[in-house]
């Protein structure tokens, strides 16, 4: 039975693992991309007033912003746009991809004391590139990156076209979407002791590097991570207690590659380097997010598993044999132990369980 429950779960974890080959929708949206020639992106900025929408700027081709704006006008006329949430889709226009991936938000005009019912007023952003799959998976990157030109609109002359809004929009594909690309490519084969980091709550300082490498690591860390996701705000407190008397990971950036030092990584992440690298290699950075999500979601799939394990195990030492084949084939045992401790805090017989199965997991550690 288990040597079947093994080879189900080496079978789930390679289909994790296998995405670049099983989704191929993110190559086809990059035929040719590689790392000199970067995947075409847009953007485009209108003026809402009422019901018109007036032509800001542009990086479009003449021909396909007039379609782009029909879009918009129809989207906006069925109100399906609202203010400061970003909608995305797939937008046919005349341009060598002939269907592109289009995110667009609303941000609407603070109201003045002598227009304080104005609605509808504020400027209309789109930002275009891929496919409508790899945007969704930045999502949150464009909601916060486009909040970030808020500032820049309320002159209504916008006399900072050319020195702020312009700039800042045609870098929005570089800072939303490539930063977990230059991790993958700085880091290299070291992407595993990230990868750890991220799910066991250490901190990562990064030193010798400029703001924007420092930035890059610290959203690769929160996006890794799995803070708000498979625990209350109380667990991860404790998390976060638990983790402060592990080492900090830091990589100095003062040589290339970079030099980390005190790194901890286990089997779980080890597996997953080349499936990384791969995707970096093809300078693919939707891919990359997915697999950095597939990671995330067999992490989470993981210390499920070991939950309901613990909770059958306190009435059954079959059960806990089960725990302690589970811990010993999935190769993230240290970190799903360190959730488990904060989860079941205050829970004497889950308590005493765990402390038997970190007592198991250092004793085969030991034994190499």
């Amino acid at each position: 039975m288990f040597t079947s429950q093994t080879s189900m779960q080496t079978s789930s974890f390679q289909d994790s693992i296998d995405v670049e080959e099983k989704d191929t929708d993110y190559d086809n949206e990059e035929m040719g991309y590689n790392q000199k020639i970067q995947l075409n992106c847009y953007y485009t900025i209108y003026l809402y007033q009422g019901t018109s929408l007036t032509l800001v700027d542009s990086s479009l081709p003449v021909e396909a912003e007039p379609e782009l704006r029909c879009y918009i006008s129809r989207r906006l006329s069925k109100g399906a746009l609202l203010g400061g949430m970003g909608n995305i889709a797939a937008v046919e226009l005349s341009v060598p991809e002939a269907a592109v991936g289009c995110y667009c938000c609303l941000l609407e005009q603070e109201r003045s004391p002598e227009q304080p019912d104005a609605d509808g007023n504020g400027y209309v952003i789109c930002l275009m590139g891929g496919s409508e799959k790899g945007l969704n998976l930045f999502r949150l990157e464009l909601d916060k990156y486009v909040q970030g030109l808020q500032s820049s609109l309320q002159t209504p002359e916008l006399v900072n076209l050319e020195t702020e809004i312009r700039p800042y929009l045609s870098m929005w594909y570089e800072e939303s979407v490539m930063h977990i690309h230059r991790v993958v490519q700085m880091v290299q084969g070291s992407i595993s002791f990230l990868l750890h980091a991220a799910l066991s709550h250490i901190h990562v300082e990064v030193t010798n590097a400029d703001d924007r490498t420092k930035a890059d690591v610290a959203r690769f860390i929160k996006a890794a991570g799995l803070q708000g996701l498979v625990q209350e705000d109380t667990t991860t407190a404790s998390l976060y207690k638990a983790s402060e008397a592990l080492t900090d990971l830091v990589i100095d950036c003062s040589t290339s590659p970079p030099t980390l030092s005190n790194t901890v990584s286990n089997r779980f992440c080890d597996d997953w380097i080349q499936a990384f690298l791969n995707a970096a290699e093809r300078c693919n950075p939707f891919l990359l997010r997915q697999i950095l999500e597939n990671f995330k979601l067999k992490a989470i799939q993981d210390m499920n598993s070991l939950k309901r394990f613990i909770r059958q195990a306190e009435s059954s030492h079959y059960a806990l044999f089960r725990c302690c084949q589970f811990l010993q084939g999935c190769g993230n045992g240290d970190v799903l132990l360190q959730n488990a401790h904060a989860e079941h805090r205050g829970l004497p017989e889950a308590c005493s369980i765990i402390r038997v199965l970190d007592e198991f997991l250092s004793e085969q550690q030991a034994q190499g």
